[in-house]
């Protein structure tokens, strides 16, 4: 079949990268795509928020299946939009997807299903919004309800930097119509972990636990970004916890959708804090994480495309997903200056000679091809990526990968992972 791909990250060419390897696959777009999966397929110029383009592309390319990346296709109603022309879509329907569409949605629906989570309130008023800061006690992390690129999370140390962030958002309107609402929560201490699970709408498959690194700078320091790091498994949600996870983060919010008529289909992602009092759910997504997806992708055993397509047709198995034993880990390449202002157009070499290093797959992110050559177009430009018989060997290789690229204003952390060693 034809298979479509919605996105252009590092996470979009890892999906590329293992749709590709599929018996099922005969022509395989990318919408916008990267120098990486221009590869791998076809890129197609258009972008992740064009409903009717994407869906009049996949009418007349005769595509199969069209595979959402992020969540902003999802929140604007892709799969509705291409179930009404009788194509398939792997990613929830807008309904379903306000579970990261909307802040406020999503702690409501935690509380009513009865997920671990934070306390919170939620406010549309800043007057309100303010007298309640002021005597809430610190620190306090307040989120912009809607969509913000990853950046409408402030975790206030104090309350000038409070108020701060609800002028900014609320009355400043710094992520549009995305903080005329704020969901103000207090802090929850302790190490983060990522957890996903193939969902069809009433079975669910968990995936292996994740540790990202959302900080720029080492030793989780610095402003927040996409993530600049990831790795799997994290030791601190071992392999025998996957199934009390399920039943604590995940089966409460789909047996709760299906009840109500909009059961989910895609991949379900509880972002999860592992405190003193047990692991709290920070936040859901409603695809794969980014770069959470590339050591998912560089670790994942099984056929994706068949994966995909039980979850659409509500036949998904456990059996049909299966992971390699080994551990991966990806490094994130960022141009110097990310997550604020920083420079494009730098060429990359060194990327055929990181590969040639065992198990090592470099996954380009903020990419363009120019006359066959990969130039710098974002601010998260690659995730290099190695699998490893331990986290020790699987940082090492990909550190080593790194150190084989080269493109102008590069910066990348150092520690990836140093959390997971300490716990081995």
């Amino acid at each position: 079949m034809n298979i479509l791909i919605v996105g252009a990250g590092g996470r979009e060419h890892a999906l590329a990268w293992k749709i590709s390897q599929s018996p099922l696959l005969d022509k395989l777009f990318i919408a916008p795509g990267n120098g990486g999966t221009a590869l791998l397929g076809t890129n197609v110029s258009l972008h992740d928020n064009d409903i009717e383009g994407i869906v009049a592309f996949a009418r007349d390319n005769n595509i199969g299946l069209v595979v959402a990346g992020p969540e902003l296709p999802l929140v604007l109603g892709l799969q509705e939009a291409l179930a009404a022309m009788h194509i398939p879509c792997f990613g929830p329907c807008t309904f379903d997807a306000q579970l990261e569409g909307s802040k406020a949605f999503a702690k409501n629906m935690m509380r009513e299903t009865g997920v671990p989570t934070a306390h919170f309130q939620v406010f549309d008023s800043y007057e309100r919004a303010l007298v309640y800061v002021r005597g809430h006690s610190l620190p306090m992390v307040i989120k912009a309800d809607g969509l913000a690129a990853g950046k409408g999370v402030v975790i206030a140390q104090s309350m000038s930097e409070a108020e701060e962030a609800l002028q900014d958002m609320m009355i400043a309107q710094v992520f549009g119509e995305a903080g005329l609402t704020v969901v103000v929560e207090e802090a929850l201490i302790g190490e983060e972990a990522s957890f996903m699970a193939f969902c069809d709408g009433n079975t669910i498959v968990p995936m292996p636990s994740l540790q990202d690194h959302k900080r720029i700078g080492d030793n989780d320091t610095g402003l927040n970004t996409g993530g600049m790091g990831a790795y799997s498994p994290a030791p601190i949600l071992p392999q025998e916890k996957y199934e009390a996870m399920a039943d604590l983060a995940i089966r409460p919010i789909t047996e709760h959708l299906a009840a109500i008529g909009q059961p989910f289909k895609g991949v379900l992602y509880a972002g999860l804090m592992m405190t003193d009092k047990g692991p709290m759910v920070l936040e859901y997504n409603v695809r794969f994480g980014d770069p959470e997806c590339q050591p998912l992708m560089a670790r994942l055993k099984s056929d994706l495309v068949e994966i995909m397509l039980a979850c659409v047709n509500g036949t998904l198995s456990p059996a049909q997903v299966e992971f390699h034993q080994e551990t991966s880990c990806c490094v994130v390449m960022a141009a110097l200056g990310y997550p604020q202002s920083y420079p494009k157009g730098m060429p990359i070499s060194g990327i055929d000679a990181a590969e040639q290093i065992e198990s090592v797959k470099v996954f380009q992110a903020g990419t363009q091809l120019q006359n066959g050559i990969p130039v710098s177009t974002g601010g998260r430009v690659l995730g290099i990526t190695a699998l490893g018989t331990d986290l020790e060997q699987a940082r090492e290789r990909a550190y080593q990968a790194v150190g084989r690229i080269h493109f102008d204003n590069s910066y990348y952390r150092k520690d990836i992972a140093n959390k997971g060693l300490r716990r081995t």
